[in-house]
């Protein structure tokens, strides 16, 4: 159980990201509850964070630490007074990708320094830790591999820094030995800012893609509740996909199609050209478990229309956005966009043969795109699809043995080298050896639970295909490789 209550009986909650699109959300629902929550922020004291955390001055229950995430004793001090740990801090793409060195820095530090500070707590007083991963660690998941579950193999795209630091944040908490934790792999958050995004990176969703997408709102309710008393058991030490449901689930097209109509535009494609965005290499899947979390801890309360006519009502300079001549915004706004550093039409340009294989295969598969004559709305298929995860998944953790073990090994091309392992002991890492002979720890729940392996070879994104070819885990998602390509 979480630590014993302060004088006032409220629970103590120590939130990470309280200035971002999620925090500001985490915050207005933490506001409603103020009778039974007082919440501790930790803020950058400078740019935009500031600026934001001082519209929050009037709320009752928060009180705000100024400090850096990369700081541990200020971490400690946070942590010390909380009874819950809310870590949804982070930097994230595409800032991320552009400063991979502050990415690791921020993204792993901070959680090394959250499991530090917790360590220091005797067991029945320490905090439980939420921790917070991303879709991107699962990487690119186009049709016809579009749905997924936790225990997928980790399988990060090309020059994605963020879901790289994720991966080894998750990696970092799942076997870090804390009493009471849970990781949660968020979705697209789909919030009013997402309207106004004007960066290169939204030439890298592929129109073919999907997402099982979840609003801010309906994100922020699940983090709060986590941290209501009336939470099952079983919800601590997993590892768990966060997403809207059902009526979540689009494809990229259709939520560009959506969107370009409730500003008004009638036909987005006059806005662009075909071959702007990338083919693959993104990220983005419909989940056969995100009802799962639902069912813990229900937090779906939003629609996907609700939550788009919020976002134009709070957009109002862009709701009229179909009265502006097409031709403009195509080739004003939008072209430009797809030349600066990270946009695909600048790798076309640039002739960067790297980046335009990740990206679309090579460059004879970006000639054959075509235009938008010859373009077909995708419509992937609505039944689930389950990848083998190597052992017998009918079997509860509790009963997993060594020979579950050896075989998941085998499956991904490599071996098992602990002689010997207790059953029903999940959470002891073991040893292990992928099939280009890296050595490496994780615990059973890590391996098998959350689909971790080799975390050098997760890191060798260039290497995917190779790896594929004696990883049969990896193999079920047809790696393509661009060499070949």
């Amino acid at each position: 159980m979480p630590r014993s209550q302060p004088a006032d009986h409220r629970t103590r909650v120590f939130l990470t990201g309280a200035a971002g699109n999620w925090g500001r959300a985490v915050l207005n629902e933490f506001r409603e509850r103020a009778d039974r929550f007082q919440v501790i922020a930790l803020v950058l004291p400078k740019g935009r964070d500031l600026e934001t955390i001082r519209s929050y001055e009037d709320m009752e229950n928060l009180d705000v630490v100024f400090g850096d995430l990369t700081d541990y004793e200020t971490v400690e001090r946070c942590v010390r007074e909380a009874d819950y740990v809310l870590h949804v801090g982070a930097v994230v793409s595409p800032f991320a990708d552009d400063h991979p060195e502050l990415a690791r820095r921020v993204n792993v530090g901070s959680m090394r320094n959250i499991v530090r500070a917790v360590r220091t707590r005797p067991a029945t007083a320490q905090p439980a830790v939420v921790g917070v991963g991303s879709v991107a660690e699962t990487g690119d998941r186009n049709p016809p591999h579009h749905w997924g579950r936790v225990g997928d193999p980790l399988r990060v795209s090309r020059y994605d820094e963020y879901g790289q630091t994720k991966v080894v944040a998750e990696r970092e908490l799942v076997d870090s030995g804390l009493t009471r934790w849970v990781w949660l792999r968020q979705t697209g958050i789909f919030h009013p800012g997402m309207l106004a995004i004007r960066d290169p990176i939204m030439t890298h969703s592929t129109l073919g893609g999907v997402m099982e997408w979840v609003s801010a709102e309906d994100a922020a309710r699940l983090l709060v509740n986590i941290c209501e008393p009336d939470v099952p058991e079983e919800l601590w030490g997993g590892v768990y996909n966060i997403g809207g449901g059902e009526s979540w689930r689009l494809t990229n097209w259709q939520l560009q199609t959506a969107i370009g109509a409730a500003l008004g535009v009638k036909d987005v494609r006059r806005w662009y050209e075909r071959n702007w965005f990338a083919t693959r290499n993104f990220h983005g899947q419909w989940y056969t478990d995100s009802d799962r979390l639902e069912e813990l801890v229900p937090f779906r309360r939003d629609s996907f229309d609700a939550a788009l006519a919020r976002a134009v009502r709070k957009n109002p300079s862009l709701a009229m956005a179909g009265r502006v001549p097409a031709w403009i915004v195509k080739n004003l706004v939008m072209r430009p966009i797809t030349l600066k550093p990270r946009g695909t039409m600048a790798y076309v340009r640039d002739e960067d043969e790297e980046a335009i294989a990740a990206f679309f295969g090579s460059r004879e598969r970006f000639a054959e795109i075509g235009g938008w004559d010859t373009f077909w709305p995708p419509h992937p298929s609505r039944t689930p699809g389950f990848l083998d995860h190597g052992y017998d998944e009918s079997r509860k953790p509790g009963q997993w043995t060594l020979a579950d073990y050896r075989d998941v090994a085998a499956f991904r091309g490599g071996e098992l080298l602990s002689p010997e392992a207790a059953k029903g002991d999940v959470a002891t890492p073991l040893s292990w050896r992928c099939g280009l002979g890296h050595e490496f720890t994780g615990s059973p729940r890590l391996i098998l639970t959350a689909g971790h392996w080799c975390p050098e070879c997760v890191r060798d994104v260039a290497g995917y295909a190779r790896q594929a070819e004696h990883n049969k885990f990896l193999a079920q998602l047809d790696v393509p490789d661009p060499a070949r390509a």
